[in-house]
């Protein structure tokens, strides 16, 4: 499943980048960056110009791929976790390693693997001798980070996918009945091959849901892998961002403002209500035996929201609420056996829905 050409141009978060494009509307002559020494008390004009120049960033190190940055950066704005589905090769962990040189973000990769300890992702006691008696601390596992990197998340058992619940639902990790807040922004990346199914473990529904996007990360066009090849025989080296000139073009306060900028895009009533009828229909749908739950519903107006304002626009029209809808909602679907058969996916059942369910005007 590929996403180029999912969606049509500006109606998609895997299929047109919010974020790579419309930076040049903002350029003021400087980049569209905010000049470190003016991060903290950044405009709302230029809070907009720094998240959108990150597109700009990343495309030193990555070529293609704009859809997927859009839906990660849509997901970092409003407060979500993103799970990534693609084949080995398509640059999911260079874009995210990019994306944290760029908006000057810890970043934490770990591979799961059948013998990953829950303990080995959130942390665990150890034994401190240094003050000369035997006290115990905690050693703080990489989850403490802002961009934490699940690589390959379905090759854990699930007692191990399971450690990153509390995590993702409220950005604490609690260890001998003490909880330690996680810090701030916080956001889980998961990725998953589609295709290698042997010794993976299906990622439970309660897992599912924590994450607002499953983007599925396509291959390059072929101008785009030509791309690809020049930068690799000139000596681009994918394991460093900076090296390929990627510089930080925003921080952790830049996200927060960003964040309460998306969370003052105006919505109408009747979007509210066009998002409640897309949900409901799913649940009355023949071809699915779980459709979205009120959670995924509030999931997709967040969503809408994050994708409106990345597009410029300070509220929520109908084409927002499409662009997010199969991103947002194709995890959150449980296909009956006799219909998968058939060949139906998630997201055929979702372009039928968005059909019958009339659009506000």
């Amino acid at each position: 499943m590929s996403t180029e050409g999912e969606y049509a141009a500006g109606h998609g978060a895997e299929g047109h980048s919010a974020a790579g494009h419309g930076a040049a509307d903002n350029d003021d002559g400087g980049g569209g960056a905010v000049s470190p020494a003016s991060m903290n008390a950044a405009s709302e004009a230029e809070v907009h110009a720094a998240i959108l120049s990150i597109g700009e960033e990343i495309g030193k190190a990555v070529v293609g791929q704009d859809g997927t940055l859009s839906g990660l950066l849509a997901g970092l704005l409003a407060g979500g976790h993103v799970l990534l589905e693609g084949v080995p090769g398509v640059a999911k962990t260079l874009v995210v390693k990019t994306m944290a040189t760029a908006l000057d973000l810890q970043f934490k990769r770990v591979q799961f693997t059948p013998d990953l300890m829950p303990s080995d992702v959130t942390g665990q006691l150890v034994l401190d001798q240094s003050s000369g008696g035997f006290d115990f601390k905690f050693r703080q596992g990489p989850i403490f980070t802002n961009l934490f990197l699940a690589d390959e998340i379905n090759r854990t058992p699930p007692k191990t996918q399971s450690a990153l619940l509390e995590a993702m639902e409220e950005h604490q990790v609690t260890a001998e009945g003490v909880s330690l807040d996680l810090p701030e922004p916080f956001m889980v990346i998961a990725t998953q091959n589609p295709v290698e199914q042997e010794g993976t473990y299906p990622l439970p529904e309660a897992q599912l849901d924590r994450f607002m996007f499953k983007l599925i990360v396509g291959y390059p066009d072929a101008e785009q892998e030509t791309k690809v090849l020049v930068r690799h025989h000139a000596g681009m080296d994918p394991h460093d961002p900076a090296g390929a000139g990627v510089r930080p073009v925003a921080n952790a306060e830049i996200v927060a403002q960003a964040r309460r900028l998306v969370g003052a895009v105006h919505v109408e009533d009747i979007i509210m209500r066009y998002i409640v009828e897309l949900c409901r229909a799913t649940r009355v749908s023949p071809s699915l035996e779980l459709g979205v739950s009120p959670r995924g519903a509030a999931t997709l107006l967040h969503a809408a929201k994050a994708w409106a304002w990345l597009s410029g626009r300070g509220y929520v029209s109908p084409d927002e609420i499409k662009a997010v809808v199969k991103p947002t909602l194709r995890h959150r679907l449980i296909i009956r056996p006799e219909m998968e058969l058939e060949g139906v996916t998630a997201d055929s059942v979702l372009d039928s829905v968005m059909l019958n369910v009339p659009s506000p005007r």
